[in-house]
């Protein structure tokens, strides 16, 4: 049963006439369009308008592009829609998550290294305005998974890390923000992510907690945030097996779903023990999370049934509308839960107050972009980075360094595969030259690593690297990303010529921008940096911890010894 006056949405009485008269007004197919939230890879004006007027979904989601290109686009849908759109973004980091032009503050990990949550209330107050500016009025953050397995290669530094106390209070703040500044957030994914190590984009993964294991983490999370307004939450393609079990004594170990297709987790679990009356949207159904459980036939319209409201990107729009409208008609789905879900949505849409506004005035105007990228939200992310970077170990007392006593330094980089894929907005830029600059202008001469000259390398003498290196520095920079199964350390394919076998020969440090957990794959390196976050503010920082001129503040969210006693060395 929904309460349209209590906690997330707290509508007046007119706000309700809006939403009832709204709905009484719409057809059945208008009704199963406000459940679609769609993945717009273009921005064709003249295919989206025949979208709306096709389908009346409930909202966009576009990928980041420059903040005026992105304002016009949602501009155009509101003035073509006769409903206001939730226009959504992952706006997990800041405004980068919408406008390329926009401010990276921190990710989530990074911010929880810095103790304070201030900077996540900033990260919240920052996504808002700026995603607000080009015309979002829809986060699908903050995360809110639980970083307990190191070897997960999606939740990582998307993560406020592993802690309980510090994901809540982190995830909370953020929230508090970004609603104060009139976006709705969404704390992902239910029922948690972290605890295993496959990515639900490209299977089915499993949360394993049992029952007292998940009420004691995940559930406080989850029911703190409930509790403080959180408007929506997005389920993922996340099994949790044990609480299947004890809601449905019966089942059957093949009709354990996913949250997205699970009645027990999403009705039982989240709504009626967790009490929360906001908005279930899916998690994408294009991932393979999804797609490996169900024919998609059956998996459209079970999932509204299930109990989620939105449901989240198509492979093809048309082929899922019309799967929808199939499961009204042979019983897969009710229109019971159509209309429930069709009004938690317009009650999202009036508890943000887009009702009430003239269709011009959804969109702020052009002016209001000067706020992406401005020197307030720099200075924050400035401040995060100060804060967050962590002196992990320093076994051999090797900080702080000089020009005057390691001159000759070996750069190695270490990067993500598909880092040519930076421009499509996936994948994190290389710094290592910025990186290499900030040394050679301060004194120090640095060799990059290429694997063509040092392929060999371990077939030579200890004393050929030891006589043209004074010191050797790893900057890595693996950040979680989609599609990747893992974020373990690769070395070159050139005879692993950049593997560190001369750490007992040449002072080593190694730094990662981004996973925290490389001690696993390098454990005996003597000096381990984690800086969770690769952006300009962090190398530079960077530089000044390493010469001392600035001290190290960031305190680790995760074990990042990963449980082993080796790593400690």
């Amino acid at each position: 049963m929904i309460n349209l006056r209590e906690n997330p949405f707290y509508l007046t009485d007119q706000d309700i006439v809006w939403v009832n008269k709204t709905l009484s007004s719409m057809t059945t197919e208008e009704k199963v369009g406000q459940l679609f939230c769609l993945h717009v890879m273009h921005k064709d004006e003249k295919i989206l308008k025949e979208i709306l007027e096709k389908f009346n979904p409930g909202g966009f989601m576009f990928r980041p592009d420059k903040g005026k290109t992105i304002q016009e686009v949602h501009r155009f849908l509101q003035e073509q829609s006769s409903i206001p759109l939730l226009l959504a973004a992952n706006l997990e980091s800041g405004g980068k998550g919408i406008a390329l032009d926009g401010t990276a503050v921190a990710n989530p990990m990074q911010a929880a290294a810095t103790g304070n949550t201030e900077i996540a209330h900033k990260l919240g107050e920052i996504a808002s305005k700026e995603g607000g500016a080009v015309g979002c009025n829809w986060s699908f953050a903050p995360i809110v998974d639980i970083d307990i397995n190191f070897r997960n290669p999606i939740t990582n530094i998307r993560t406020f890390g592993s802690d309980i106390s510090a994901v809540t209070k982190m995830g909370k703040a953020y929230v508090q923000a970004l609603q104060e500044n009139g976006l709705a957030a969404t704390a992902k994914h239910f029922p948690g992510d972290g605890v295993d190590e496959r990515d639900q984009h490209l299977v089915t993964s499993v949360n394993s907690l049992s029952v007292e294991e998940w009420d004691r983490t995940f559930g406080i999370v989850y029911k703190e945030l409930i509790e403080a307004g959180t408007k929506t939450i997005m389920a993922g393609h996340i099994m949790l097996p044990h609480y299947s079990r004890k809601l449905r004594p019966d089942i059957k170990e093949e009709e354990i779903m996913p949250a997205t297709l699970s009645k027990e987790l999403l009705q039982n679990l989240l709504r009626e023990q967790l009490q929360f009356n906001g908005v279930i949207v899916s998690d994408s159904t294009m991932m393979a999370g999804f797609s490996m459980v169900k024919n998609r036939e059956e998996a459209i319209p079970l999932t509204i049934e299930a109990g989620c409201d939105v449901l989240l990107f198509n492979r093809d729009v048309q082929e899922d509308f019309e799967f929808m409208m199939k499961g009204l008609e042979n019983g897969l789905l009710t229109m019971e839960r159509v209309e429930e879900a069709a009004t938690r949505v317009l009650a999202l849409k009036a508890s943000l107050g887009l009702h009430k506004k003239e269709t011009t005035a959804l969109i702020p105007r052009q002016e209001e972009l000067k706020v992406l990228g401005c020197q307030e939200h720099k200075q924050w992310a400035s401040i995060a980075a100060d804060e967050s970077i962590t002196l992990v170990k320093d076994t051999k007392q090797l900080l702080p360094i000089s020009a005057d006593q390691y001159r000759r330094v070996l750069l190695i980089s270490v990067e993500d595969i598909n880092s040519q894929l930076k421009g499509e907005g996936f994948y994190s830029e290389s710094y290592t030259e910025r990186f290499a600059d900030k040394l050679q202008t301060n004194g120090f001469e640095v060799v990059l690593f290429e694997p063509k000259n040092f392929g060999a390398s371990f077939t030579e003498p200890t004393y050929t690297i030891k006589e043209q290196f004074d010191l050797v520095i790893y900057l890595a920079n693996l950040p979680s990303a989609n599609l990747k199964p893992t974020l373990r350390l690769q070395w070159s394919p050139l005879f692993a010529g950049d593997l560190p076998w001369f750490i007992q020969e040449v002072p080593t440090i190694f730094i990662s921008l981004a996973n925290p957990y490389h001690l696993f794959d390098i454990p005996r390196v003597p000096v381990m940096i984690n800086c969770y976050h690769a952006n300009e503010n962090t190398i530079d920082y960077l530089y000044k911890k390493l010469t001392g001129e600035s001290e190290f503040k960031g305190k680790s969210p995760v074990d990042p010894f990963c449980g082993c006693w080796d790593t400690r060395f």
